[in-house]
Formats: structure tokens, C-alpha cells, sequence
């Protein structure tokens, strides 16, 4: 980490109007877009601030902030159950990049060093050059009254030394060596020329580089670094089956007692797309049941969830969107529009399961009772699972949601009802039919 404050020092509050300062700079921190859509940062930054203010630096280590914060037992693995390593992580760079944003105005800056879980605050006027830990925020920025900073008032880029040739020392040329002036003249601009091109090639390839990783390549970019962005893995939770002869579908959801559940080849298939497109993002999956996965399971973590009816976690999660399965209809399964009430998508029953079209949801958004990325690829049947993952690993398909949509998807919350024609139990392309963001 490289951290270079010309003006700004390390403090150490020492009065209760000092601790006071700190705690509404804190405040001002935490009501910013970087924190107040989260529930885990902001809980670690402030308790990690109040207890650095209050001394108590004991409390500060990486087992006992699991077990305060984040409510692991007193046991728990510290290798294999990273939530503090991982939070703390997102919490300094979520602090670079409000820094990045704000000025302070109280002249204060809080800052948690790598390694560490005690807070660090700063304390000095802004107005000076000053290094982003960050080395993709770390451009250096000259303010207004920095001239005492580097001679002449000049910035020097970091990384790079600063070539300067002084006008009266090229005037002193000495008799009979002015050929030798000239070269060394012409050496010395042909070494500036170089030094502003790799100054120009920096920066350009920062910005390049910035707008990379904050604008997405593409549409299905978009849909998907939301959900994985610093995720090491996806959790996938599927529903489970059971053969059930007499039903519509010839399966029936299996539940906890169920010792032989089963998913079908369209679920697999659902699951197997899902797992190559989140690891061409460099994220593994891991699969969990939905009848057995229970909220701990899901927090703290994006989630996937595949199948429609045959997946309680589904129902939960979609039950508020607009679009949503409707419950509790006996054997008839529904996706229903809520602002619409008249609006309903139901698969024919009067024709053979394998010949009647399905339709699906495909829905991406944050849910606060897991304080993390849902996404939701569920069909009312079979076919409409595979066909919504299909829909989702697809640039093609994902480029038609955001221009139905209109505008770039990566910061919204999005939702789509899908039609898929089924022929002999094959599963067709997906279709639109409604789609909404907020």
C-alpha cells in the first residue's frame, strides 16, 4: 500500500470534542451510496471506530469481531469462514473510494491499514497532493496552494522521475563545445519527450483501465459484475424433485424427509450454464438445496436461484417484485404482474406437459434480508428454468432486456417474464414479455 499525505498526519484524538469530531465524520461516511445500501459495512466500520476511540484495541482482532459482528460462535474456523477478512477488505476500498469522492470538510479522514482492524484517523487540511492507497484511484491530484510541495510548483507524476532542464543553465555554453551543447540538448528534450509520453501512456491507461472496471463491456457484463464483484463463490440453490406420476408435471417438490431427490436434465443443464458463465468471471459455484439451505446459508454471500415452484427460497425472495409466482392455486402455477392484476402467464393444461409453452422470471436485484445480490432463474416449469439460464448467460438475450429496458443495467434492479415455446419436451427459445427496473 502506498499512502503519501504531505500535510495530512496521523492523529490521536485526545478530548471528547476530538472523539465527537470523529464520530460525526463517521456519520457522514456511512450516509454516503458506498455504505448506506449495506448492512454489514457500515456495522463493522463503526464498531471497529468506537471501540479504536474507546481503547478497547483488544477487542479488534479478527475472531472476536466474527463472533461480536458478525455472530459466529466462539469456535468457528477463521480459515474457512473469511466474513471478516473479506469485509474489512471491502470496507477499505469502499473508504478510498468516498475519500476519492469527498473532500472531508472537517478535515478528518478515517482509514483502516491493511492487516489491521484498528481505525487510523488523519487529521489536516485538504489542499495538498496526496496518493490513493488504491492503485486504480491513485492519480495524484495538485490543489490550489500546493506550490511549496516540489519546486516551482510543479507535481511530480509518482513512479516517475521528474526531468526539468533550467533555461539559464542550457545559456551557459562553453566556447568550442557548442556542437557538444546541442546534442546534449537534443538528449536531454528527446528524454522529456519520453518522460510525458509515459506520463500520457499512465494516465491514459488508468483511465482505460477505470473505465474497464466501472463500465461494462457489455450488456451481459452488466448483469453480471454486480453479483460477483469480490464474491469468491456464487451460491447456486436449486429445488429438488421427486417422481410423482399422478401430477401434471410427473414430479412433485421434495422436501426435507426426502432422502432421493432428484433434478432434471433441464435443471442441470440450467446449473451447468450458470457454473461456466460465473466462472468465465473468475467465480466458482457451489450448489445448495433449497430444501434444506436455511438463511444463515444464504447470507453474506450472491445467490442464484434456480427452479420456480419447486423452490421455497424463490417464492420468498420474488414474493415482493412485481412479478412473482402466485401461491396457494391449487395445482394451476401463475406468474402475475401486481401492477397489473389482469395480467397473468399460466401454461396450458389442456395440453400435454411436454407440448405446452412455459414461461419464466429472470430477475437480478439486492435483498436486504441478505444483504447481497439475488439472482432469480425460474421457470413454472422445467423447460422455463432452462431456458431463463440460457436467457442470462447470453449477451445476445441480456442485450435485448437492457434495450427493452432502455439505459445500462449493471446499477439497477431488473425483472423480465419470458415465454418459451416447448416442443416434445425440448426446450425453444425464450421470448420477452415484460420487463421492468427500479
Amino acid at each position: 500500500m502506498n499512502r503519501a499525505h504531505a500535510t495530512r498526519e496521523a492523529w490521536h484524538p485526545q478530548t471528547k470534542q476530538d472523539n465527537d469530531a470523529i464520530l460525526r465524520e463517521l456519520e457522514a461516511v456511512l450516509a454516503s451510496p458506498h455504505f448506506c445500501n449495506s448492512k454489514r459495512y457500515p456495522t463493522l466500520l463503526r464498531h471497529i471506530v468506537e471501540n479504536t476511540l474507546s481503547g478497547k484495541l483488544d477487542l479488534l482482532k479478527e475472531r472476536t469481531l466474527g463472533v461480536e459482528v458478525f455472530d459466529r460462535p466462539p469456535t468457528y474456523d477463521t480459515n474457512s469462514d473469511t466474513v471478516v477478512r473479506y469485509t474489512a477488505g471491502e470496507v477499505r476500498k469502499r473508504l478510498l473510494l468516498y475519500y476519492s469522492e469527498h473532500a472531508s470538510h472537517s478535515g478528518i479522514r478515517i482509514s483502516l491499514p491493511a492487516g489491521s482492524y484498528v481505525a487510523e484517523f488523519l487529521h489536516g487540511p485538504d489542499g495538498h497532493i496526496e496518493v490513493s492507497d488504491d492503485p486504480v484511484l491513485g492519480t495524484s491530484q495538485a490543489h490550489a496552494g500546493d506550490d511549496e510541495s516540489h519546486p516551482h510548483g510543479e507535481a511530480q507524476a509518482p513512479g516517475h522521475t521528474a526531468l526539468v532542464l533550467d533555461a539559464t543553465e542550457m545559456g551557459r555554453v562553453v566556447p568550442g563545445a557548442i556542437d557538444e551543447s546541442y546534442r546534449s540538448m537534443g538528449k536531454g528534450i528527446a528524454w522529456v519527450a519520453l518522460a510525458v509520453l509515459a506520463v500520457v501512456a499512465a494516465i491514459a491507461g488508468g483511465i482505460w483501465w477505470r473505465s474497464r472496471t466501472v463500465q461494462p463491456q457489455s450488456a451481459l457484463d452488466a448483469f453480471w459484475t454486480p453479483v460477483l464483484h469480490d464474491q469468491h463463490t456464487l451460491i447456486v440453490c436449486t429445488g429438488s424433485s421427486v417422481f410423482a406420476p399422478q401430477n401434471y408435471s410427473g414430479v412433485q417438490t421434495a422436501g426435507k424427509d426426502i432422502d432421493y431427490t432428484f433434478v432434471s436434465m433441464q435443471i442441470a443443464s440450467a446449473i451447468s450454464q450458470v457454473s461456466s458463465a460465473t466462472e468465465h468471471y473468475g467465480t466458482s459455484t457451489q450448489l445448495a438445496s433449497a430444501a434444506t439451505a436455511t438463511l444463515p446459508d444464504l447470507r453474506e454471500h450472491s445467490i442464484a436461484l434456480l427452479g420456480g415452484y419447486n423452490n421455497q427460497w424463490t417464492l420468498r425472495f420474488v414474493a415482493p417484485l412485481r412479478f412473482h409466482f402466485v401461491e396457494g392455486l391449487g395445482t394451476r402455477e401463475i406468474i402475475v404482474d401486481s401492477t397489473h392484476p389482469e395480467t397473468r402467464w399460466e401454461r396450458d393444461n389442456s395440453l400435454p406437459y411436454s407440448s405446452a409453452d412455459d414461461y419464466a422470471l429472470v430477475a437480478r436485484f439486492r435483498d436486504a434480508t441478505i444483504d447481497g445480490w439475488v439472482v432469480v432463474l425460474a421457470g413454472l416449469g422445467r423447460n422455463g428454468t432452462e431456458a431463463a439460464a440460457q436467457f442470462a448467460t447470453s449477451p445476445h438475450y441480456v442485450q435485448l432486456l437492457q434495450d427493452r429496458i432502455g439505459g445500462d443495467i449493471a446499477n439497477r434492479n431488473v425483472e423480465a417474464v419470458l415465454k418459451i415455446n416447448v416442443i416434445e419436451g425440448k426446450t425453444g427459445a425464450p421470448s420477452i414479455q415484460a420487463a421492468y427496473s427500479w
